[in-house]
């Protein structure tokens, strides 16, 4: 037979803030950690109540530092950022909050860099149509918008 540990309210709640000020916690990610805690619903609402007052949660950053960090270091497109923050089970509000954190000009950058990084990748194919497509479902599966990706697409001659 498994033993579980078993928390109190105040061990529980201890443990969420350092989990939320190590990095920044949606309230999904909250609620799965304490349903594996094996707490009540009771003490779950008392302790993310808690979070929330105490500023540990909050989900507007959440938004903002998540959108910024998987625009800089994955250089997901904007269509990516959003289907994964609606997986959290972040609020639109919250999520155009969170896009408004990556500037146009930056955004346009990074796509004419990864385009270009990924057909340097792409130079050894010879058929066109397969280094078009190739280049398209790169850019489409990091969530860029079809009238870029397409744009970019149709610029392929050789």
């Amino acid at each position: 037979m498994e033993s579980h540990k078993t928390y109190t309210v105040e061990e529980a709640t201890k443990r969420m803030e350092r989990y939320c000020a190590y990095q920044e916690r949606c309230h999904k990610e909250v609620h799965q950690k304490l349903y594996e805690m094996r707490m009540i619903p009771v003490a779950v609402d008392e302790i993310i109540d808690h979070l929330l007052r105490h500023n540990f949660l909050n989900e507007t950053r959440f938004a903002q530092a998540f959108a910024r960090g998987k625009f800089r270091v994955k250089k997901w497109g904007r269509n990516r950022i959003i289907n994964e923050l609606k997986l959290r089970e972040i609020s639109t509000f919250n999520i155009k909050i969170a896009l408004k954190e990556i500037p146009d000009s930056e955004y346009y950058k990074t796509f004419e860099a990864l385009a270009e990084k990924r057909l340097q990748q792409l130079s050894s194919e010879k058929n066109l149509q397969k280094k078009r497509k190739k280049l398209a479902d790169y850019l489409f599966y990091r969530g860029w918008e079809s009238e870029m990706v397409y744009g970019k697409v149709n610029e392929i001659s050789k």
